[in-house]
């Protein structure tokens, strides 16, 4: 069984994951019941603080409640006892026998944790990515001609004819230009009928009036692109050179002419990436790790194309419904 802890956490994928021994969640409650000190506990056997997770020990200990015996009863009991913060559709909580699923916030950004005791192997599509630790992803792709079929949804920017591939845009970060909450997630952007070699040039070339209507993201890369340049990673290397949890131009017009936008970026970025930074680019996949501080950690970066995909499909499906939806068995039935 995984631990996963999706917060500001000091790791490049923002993200904690602690392999656990016990054989169910059910097992792992059980253990912490009745601890003399919830938190003391929960920091030795998860590596660190989970937000609001001692309460249900704690809330335990204080009314002297019976360790829950079925599944069913570890529910009711997290439901009534487990703090979590702005769940005013009674959803934050989701725990049925493939994983616990918990979404709650620090007051400062949106978190969530999860027990996973499905088989990852299970539901590769779904867990590929949130229990992966080890940076960077694998840059290995698949040979021209190689499909990729997504089943997630995704935001379109058409800047070019449509084909058989297509370049996908994941940010992962704290502050959203294009939702309300940290976890309220907008979902990755595909651009159809590119690879990344191509898209520099692609979105370069887009005027003014075209780009408004983009998500913000896409602007933003859009404004990252340099003259003349050919190589989309050159971007994300930009990226970690610039400073903030969120790292936008201060009231500025993104879809602004590309030479103007472009520009007022390079007026803000540092001269080199912040210390922890993270950068890697390959044919068809970059990625960027970018350290803010050490408050907030990382923010992250992927451009992959369907090439690299197509040679990591569960990876890659798995890091489009990580940017989808913060609940990854989201619209799955158990069975």
């Amino acid at each position: 069984m995984y631990f996963v802890c999706r917060w500001r956490e000091e790791s490049p994928f923002s993200k904690r994951v602690v392999a656990l021994p016990d054989a169910t969640i059910l097992d792992w409650f059980r253990r912490g019941w009745g601890r003399a000190n919830p938190q003391g506990w929960i920091e030795s056997e998860l590596g660190d603080d989970v937000y609001g997770l001692d309460s249900i020990f704690e809330e335990a200990g204080e009314r002297h409640l019976p360790p829950p015996e079925t599944l069913d009863e570890l529910r009711e009991l997290l439901r009534e006892h487990l703090y979590v913060e702005g769940d005013d559709d009674g959803t934050f909580i989701r725990l049925d026998e493939r994983a616990l699923r918990v979404r709650t916030d620090d007051d400062e950004v949106d978190l969530a944790y999860y027990f996973v005791e499905e088989d990852a192997a299970a539901s590769p599509d779904r867990l590929a990515f949130l229990l992966h630790d080890t940076w960077p992803l694998p840059a290995d792709a698949a040979a021209p001609g190689a499909v990729f079929d997504h089943g997630v949804p995704v935001r379109t920017v058409g800047i070019t004819p449509p084909g058989p591939e297509a370049v996908f845009s994941v940010r992962l970060g704290w502050g959203s230009h294009d939702a309300d909450r940290t976890l309220d997630l907008a979902g990755a952007i595909a651009f159809p009928g590119l690879t990344l070699p191509d898209l520099a040039a692609r979105l370069r070339a887009v005027d003014a009036p075209g780009a408004r209507r983009w998500p913000h993201d896409a602007q933003l890369l859009r404004a990252l692109v340099a003259p003349d340049e050919t190589d989309a990673g050159a971007a994300l290397e930009r990226y970690a050179r610039l400073p903030g949890y969120d790292p936008s131009p201060a009231g500025s017009e993104l879809a602004s002419a590309h030479h103007t936008v472009h520009l007022e970026v390079l007026g803000l970025l540092a001269p080199q990436p912040s210390l922890g930074s993270l950068v890697r680019s390959d044919p068809h996949i970059a990625q960027v790790a970018r350290y803010i501080d050490d408050f907030f950690g990382f923010d992250q970066w992927f451009l992959f194309d369907t090439r690299w995909a197509a040679a990591h499909p569960a990876l890659a499906r798995s890091l489009l419904r990580y940017a989808a939806h913060w609940d990854p068995y989201d619209g799955a039935t158990a069975e």
